[in-house]
């Protein structure tokens, strides 16, 4: 066998340089010949090719990012709440919102550096920037860098993990020339941000493993930490950052099984070396990043101090520590024979009844009490008015305050009766109880017991008195122990489509949580309503933040009502629909968010592939024969799986989401792709140099190499090889993704506009692109 063999040979045969003489003994000889010619080989180790083609690929990514930045020169698409957000934070006014701060106070931070003082909130979409003189270019600017240099960041990946020019080409030419991309980056959204942090993660994790073989050095404490912490931004921006934590925890764990093998090449660890590598992995990967996340909602209390339009979404407790408040200047306390009115506090809906009694029968068959209904109105009416009872029926005194636990009665104003509730099956749940009203003589006879209610204040004290506006509570029936509960499914005509009231013997949901709007018997000018200075409360930081994420969380999954924009994630990989972002009739201009198909078919089809070539290479194994050479598998396996489990990681968890789901949110994986392609386009058609193969085969075979242990360039994979398949294959992708891009653009840049045979001609598959009259 012969160092000039042909290109391809290789692959073909199971176990290189295992011939038999006719003796049937191995051609030590020969091998030891090539063995010796592989070291004495010279290494190219000039990329400056790379460096040429990273530099050109940089300016043609800034150039496509910022190319017509200005345009539109009005509020788009979900601008309205990101650049809304920014503004927030200048005015120090607090907001909710379900993603981490992160990548919003990226762009305070750049509002900031040009002076903006957040007067313009970007009420709607369409709103003028010029009119309202918003520096909305230095804003967009911020994702237009991150994404320019986010398709750098796809090239360094690829060189870093030792593809060959075309290859590195290829993968971040698909991203450079996607239109899906391209339109994300280029308005205040935080897309960008969060795939920048992905990428610079898989990046940052390849620089750390490629110095396994230098363990605890100085670099690797580096990339290690450097990974943590791009993991941190990424997950700091929205929280299917998560996906990129499973990508590198994946990569880590199957890392961390071959250092547990006792037979490992580099020779056994011990358990205490084992655990020491399991420590540092945790502290750079798990505990650093958990601080950093901590450090940017630090930052964004820090900022946050004025009261503002997200203070509803949190506790009394946590609003008391906002100047400004309301509900510091307009609690007032709470007594016995006050009336007052009571309102859901997710619902908005009031406590309300009315004459009207509950059918006999409702439409499942199911038995009512026939009682006088209880329900929840959204409108101020006299029939949402309650005054509250003390518990003992001969309690007559005046001005005392309500406390925590105490026990109350509730008597309906309008028409003189006694909220009861009692086990009889509510309309919609057979297993929540009905609530209903009885007369007085009945509240203070036989059905005593059963108008008793316990008002509970929420995270309250013992003694603490009750208030209103900011003393939320839930109100637990006493003998039965069911909280008073709504929801927003409206009862039939009988009940005139008013929200159901009934007993919920889950007591623990914030579902459950009301609060008194107001004591509607307290003239205005009464002493109680007096407006008191009141010092600015303070909490601790991890009670802050532990709330705030149970808000985000739960309101995070409570985004399951329909869009017209929406897509589910079996369309996204084939791009079968697209998402609105701004329209203008007059001048036919229409931005819509649509990746390029012909680059986003070409990935999605390679991924099958790829899979194809994996259960193909592992049936021919299982048949015993050998079809790759060891070092084609393992990068097949190893660097090409890590992409390919990147993408996997970022597109399956969401089938198992009930939230509303947009394209946008496969961008992270269509980045995954496109790696998968550069690397599964330079395997089908390039061939690495035929001695490192011969040097791993010598190296079973108890030789050793006098070559010391690297990672190797693509110049040393390639040496003597052509890479001419691999050219040709990428200029072919690449003009045709090319094509695809130039006929979107309109769509992504927002002109020039279209006549409605040429939007015509863009509706592929049928996307809903609009036509202008």
């Amino acid at each position: 066998m012969a160092t000039t063999a042909p290109q391809g040979t290789l692959r073909q045969r199971s176990v290189a340089g295992s011939k038999k003489n006719k003796d049937g003994a191995s051609s030590d000889v020969e091998l030891d010949k090539l063995v010796k010619a592989a070291n004495q080989r010279p290494k190219a180790v000039s990329e400056n090719d790379h460096r040429i083609a990273f530099f050109i690929i940089t300016i043609v990514a800034f150039i496509t990012r910022f190319w017509g930045i200005s345009h539109p020169n009005e509020v788009v698409f979900d601008e309205v709440h990101f650049g809304k957000f920014a503004s927030y934070y200048l005015e120090k006014t607090y907001f909710f919102d379900v993603h981490p701060p992160f990548g919003k106070l990226l762009f305070a931070f750049v509002g900031w550096l040009v002076g903006f003082d957040g007067h313009f909130h970007f009420e709607n979409i369409g709103d003028s920037y010029i009119a309202n003189k918003v520096p909305y270019v230095a804003f967009r600017s911020l994702p237009a860098l991150l994404g320019a240099l986010t398709v750098s960041m796809v090239y360094l990946i690829m060189w870093e993990s030792g593809y060959s020019l075309p290859a590195c080409i290829l993968a971040a030419g698909l991203v450079l020339l996607d239109n899906a991309h391209i339109g994300q980056t280029r308005l205040i959204l935080l897309d960008a941000t969060l795939v920048f942090a992905m990428a610079c993660s898989l990046l940052c994790y390849i620089k750390f493993y490629k110095l396994r073989h230098e363990p605890f050095s100085r670099k690797w404490w580096k990339w290690l930490i450097l990974t943590g912490f791009a993991l941190s931004c990424d997950i700091s921006t929205k929280y299917v950052g998560l996906f990129a934590f499973i990508t590198i925890g994946s990569a880590v764990v199957i890392e961390l099984w071959d250092l547990l093998d006792i037979k490992r090449p580099g020779g056994a660890l011990t358990l205490a070396q084992f655990g020491k590598h399991f420590a540092a992995r945790a502290f750079g990967l798990i505990f650093l990043p958990f601080l950093f996340y901590l450090f940017w909602f630090q930052v964004h209390f820090t900022i946050l101090t004025r009261s503002g339009p997200g203070d509803d979404f949190m506790t009394p407790e946590f609003q008391e520590t906002l100047s400004d408040n309301i509900m510091l200047s307009n609690a007032i306390t709470i007594d016995y024979y006050d009336t007052i009115s009571i309102k859901h506090k997710e619902t908005k809906a009031y406590l309300h009844s009315h004459p009207e009694r509950y059918p006999l029968r409702y439409d499942d068959g199911r038995v009512s009490s026939q009682g006088q209904q209880v329900t929840g109105y959204p409108f101020n009416d006299t029939n949402n008015y309650w005054q509250i009872l003390p518990a003992g029926a001969d309690d007559k005194q005046l001005n005392r305050h309500i406390k925590n636990h105490d026990l109350i009665r509730l008597r309906h104003v309008v028409t003189d009766t006694i909220l009861l509730s009692h086990d009889v099956a509510s309309p919609y749940f057979p297993t929540n109880q009905e609530f209903t009203t009885v007369s007085l003589a009945d509240a203070y006879g036989d059905r005593a017991a059963d108008t008793l209610f316990e008002v509970r204040i929420e995270h309250g004290k013992p003694n603490q008195e009750w208030k209103t506006i900011s003393g939320h509570f839930k109100l637990i029936h006493n003998p039965s122990k069911v909280a008073m509960w709504t929801h927003t499914k409206p009862l039939p005509e009988w009940a005139f489509k008013q929200q159901e009231i009934n007993g919920n013997k889950q007591i623990a949901p914030s579902s459950n949580v009301w609060l008194v709007e107001d004591i509607s018997s307290l003239p205005a000018d009464h002493p109680r309503r007096a407006k008191v200075a009141k010092k600015v409360k303070t909490l601790p930081f991890l009670r802050k933040w532990f709330e705030l994420q149970r808000s985000m969380f739960w309101h995070n999954n409570q985004l399951t009502a329909s869009h017209p924009y929406a897509s589910l994630p079996y369309s996204w990989p084939f791009l079968l629909r697209g998402v609105s972002f701004w329209t203008q009739n007059d001048t036919r201009q229409q931005i819509y968010f649509l990746g390029n198909p012909i680059g986003w078919w070409i990935a999605s089809s390679v991924l099958a592939i790829y899979a194809g070539i994996i259960l193909a290479d592992q049936f021919s194994l299982r048949r015993g024969m050998d079809a790759l050479d060891h070092r084609s598998r393992s990068r097949l396996y190893n660097s090409t799986g890590f992409f390919f489990l990147a993408w996997a990681t970022h597109y399956f968890p969401f089938y198992v989401m009930g939230r509303q789901l947009f394209l946008h949110h496969y961008l992270p994986a269509h980045l995954a792709s496109a790696l998968v392609t550069g690397a599964l386009v330079e395997f089908i058609f390039s061939q690495d140099a035929v001695e490192h193969e011969v040097v791993h085969q010598a190296a079973k075979a108890g030789k050793k190499s006098q070559t010391p242990k690297h990672h190797l360039t693509a110049r040393e994979r390639f040496a003597g090889q052509s890479l001419f398949g691999s050219w040709v294959a990428t200029g072919v992708i690449l003009t045709l993704v090319a094509a695809g891009w130039y006929f979107f653009l309109p769509l992504t840049y927002g002109y020039p506009g279209l006549t409605v045979e040429q939007v015509i001609r863009r509706k592929w598959l049928g996307y809903d692109l609009h036509f202008a009259k």
